[in-house]
């Protein structure tokens, strides 16, 4: 199990575990899950770290057929600037590897914003912290756990 799976037991949110072979050559990790699992890419959702001008590392969920917009990922944080987080930063901070990052459970808690696309499907997947593992659940249920706010984060 992973923290990510663990926190949504724990919780007793309703959701579902998806496996899949996960090919090191891959890419993109979200598009290959979106593959993989047979699933529309607009319902499964990347977890991206930005750092703004303060030093405040902040998450982003996105579509993975998109990218996130830093300039709307600092308005909806109301800071100057964001850009994106270096990488080993990401992974200390998470306690997840690049590419298996899930918005949920991680080491230590930061804000957190999901594009509002997220909210016109009855569910979403992310990563359950290990790549080749996907976590279905509702947008509402991710953002209750996370803390998280709905803005328009994500570019197509």
């Amino acid at each position: 199990m992973t923290p990510a799976i663990d926190l949504l037991k724990k919780a007793k949110a309703e959701h579902r575990i998806h496996s899949y072979e996960h090919d090191p050559k891959s890419a993109s990790y979200g598009l290959e899950a979106a593959e993989k699992l047979g699933l529309d890419p607009a319902r499964v959702f990347k977890t991206l770290l930005a750092c703004s001008e303060r030093n405040e590392l902040l998450v982003a969920v996105v579509p993975v057929g998109g990218s996130l917009d830093l300039k709307a990922l600092a308005q909806a944080a109301q800071v100057k600037k964001v850009d994106m987080a270096d990488p080993m930063v990401a992974q200390r901070t998470t306690g997840y590897l690049v590419g298996g990052i899930s918005p949920l459970g991680q080491k230590k808690r930061l804000r957190t914003f999901i594009d509002q696309s997220a909210q016109a499907y009855p569910t979403i997947h992310v990563s359950a912290g290990r790549r080749g593992l996907e976590v279905e659940l509702a947008a509402q249920v991710l953002a209750e756990q996370t803390g998280a706010r709905f803005a328009a984060i994500g570019r197509a």
